[in-house]
């Protein structure tokens, strides 16, 4: 089968088309922003790329279009090759109902949901079933340097997915993780997010509880204890196991950490059950942790064994990646967009070098959420452990630095991606640590300070 992706480039779309082209199928794909790590990804595999949303791309005459959510019904004519589709009446799908149809039929899925930290948790996930000599497959949004890829087909039964809630398609506004019907689910965390399409948390809230009706009797639901939002999901209604895991005090059959987070035994109740010792830091990796020990105890593998498989973890590509140093200035990488996450990233990072070196956080606000402005209020509370913080102004209809006023002189606002550059570089100094944060390529702002600084 052939099979013409639209969206090819945003991490699940390219996941998919990696899997599809395994399976044999002839793969190709356009997109209107073509950046790595996919780009490369892709073209690594042999995966055509295409600039732009065509109609001449009709040409290709694949047997199968594969619609990305990036794809809307436009007035302005962005997606003309879409349009045209339309016109001729071809086969299209979605991603997720592809995938459902053609991957995950007959598997044992293993779904891995929440506001953050999907990517690492699916990552741990399946490197902790890897080390158990399950093979599995699986499919992630960002690529784990264990793999080395973000998505395998597999050997065996089981696969493991990230599981998002944002919308399938244009035509279908189901969030995608109601199409994977997992039998072990992973409840991670949960927060107001994507205001583009969810007016509210009780939205979300309504998607997730969607996706608990799905998991089966024999399942696992695997629930962060400390959210009350996914409390009240599961009181709408509870068909499978529960297992709970993050409890700040001994609860019966919880598992619960205790030790900092780089070294910690894992705790069923008042059993130790595991000793997890790695390099990953903050509270919010050690939670990571316990979720994907749980879900990993309900294929097999016991806690004590994937904790120690947890010491080679090695974490994702944009998960404070250091991207390079110049005159003892170190510039770093990260997916973070959402506050919560921004907050997180920092804290991170401040506790992996010493207290009196600078951290000058540079971000860019590009998720539908964040260029909304709905949580322009949060950014001073995100950025606050950072010594200065840097905007890019770029693309939203709302002023930077009016949100970052509470933060003073340590707010700054750029442009452009050439102005932060310039900004950045004049208040950079030897071993200074750059934090440049976005879920989209920055305009290739990592490789700029770079060059800038040397």
């Amino acid at each position: 089968m052939h099979i013409h992706i639209l969206g090819i480039c945003g991490t699940f779309m390219g996941g998919l088309a990696a899997l599809a082209r395994e399976a044999g199928h002839r793969v190709t794909g356009c997109d209107a922003n073509v950046y790595p790590p996919m780009s490369t990804q892709l073209e690594a595999l042999g995966i055509e790329l295409i600039e732009g949303f065509g109609a001449e791309q009709l040409d290709l005459k694949p047997d199968l279009f594969v619609v990305g959510n990036v794809v809307t019904r436009s007035s302005e004519g962005r997606f003309p090759l879409m349009e045209a589709i339309l016109d001729a009446g071809l086969p299209y799908t979605s991603g997720p109902q592809w995938l459902a149809e053609h991957v995950l039929q007959g598997k044992h899925v293993l779904a891995v949901a929440g506001t953050h930290g999907k990517t690492t948790t699916t990552s741990m996930l399946a490197w902790i079933l890897e080390s158990a000599a399950m093979a599995p497959g699986f499919l992630i949004g960002g690529v784990p340097q264990n793999f080395g890829v973000s998505a395998r087909l597999g050997g065996g039964r089981y696969f493991v997915i990230e599981a998002d809630e944002y919308d399938t398609a244009f035509f279908d506004k189901r969030s995608k993780f109601v199409h994977y019907r997992p039998r072990t689910a992973v409840l991670n965390n949960l927060e107001h997010d994507h205001a583009d399409i969810f007016p509210d948390l009780a939205a979300i809230e309504t998607q997730f509880h969607h996706l608990v009706r799905t998991v089966p009797p024999s399942g696992r639901l695997v629930v962060n204890a400390r959210e009350d939002a996914l409390q009240r999901v599961l009181s709408r209604g509870c068909w499978s196991e529960v297992q709970r895991f993050g409890a700040r005090k001994e609860e019966p059959g919880a598992l619960r950490a205790r030790g900092e987070p780089t070294s910690f035994d894992v705790l069923r109740g008042s059993l130790k059950v595991g000793h997890v010792s790695w390099e990953l830091l903050g509270e919010h990796n050690q939670l990571n942790a316990l979720a994907a020990i749980a879900a990993a105890e309900h294929v097999g593998v016991d806690p004590e064994a994937a904790a120690t498989s947890l010491g080679s973890f090695k974490s994702v590509r944009r998960r404070l990646e250091l991207r390079g140093e110049a005159r003892g200035i170190k510039v770093y990488d990260d997916f973070a967009h959402h506050p919560t996450a921004i907050h997180t990233t920092i804290d991170g990072l401040r506790r992996r070098i010493a207290p009196a070196e600078r951290i000058l956080a540079i971000f860019e606000p590009r998720s539908n959420t964040m260029k909304l402005g709905t949580m322009k209020a949060q950014l001073p509370w995100a950025l606050e452990e950072a010594d200065i913080s840097f905007c890019n102004q770029d693309g939203l209809t709302w002023d930077a630095r009016e949100a970052l006023a509470p933060l003073g002189e340590q707010g700054v606002v750029g442009a452009n991606v050439d102005d932060l550059v310039r900004l950045v570089k004049a208040a950079a100094r030897p071993g200074d640590h750059l934090l440049c944060m976005s879920n989209g390529g920055f305009g290739g702002i990592h490789d700029k300070l770079l060059a800038a600084l040397k």
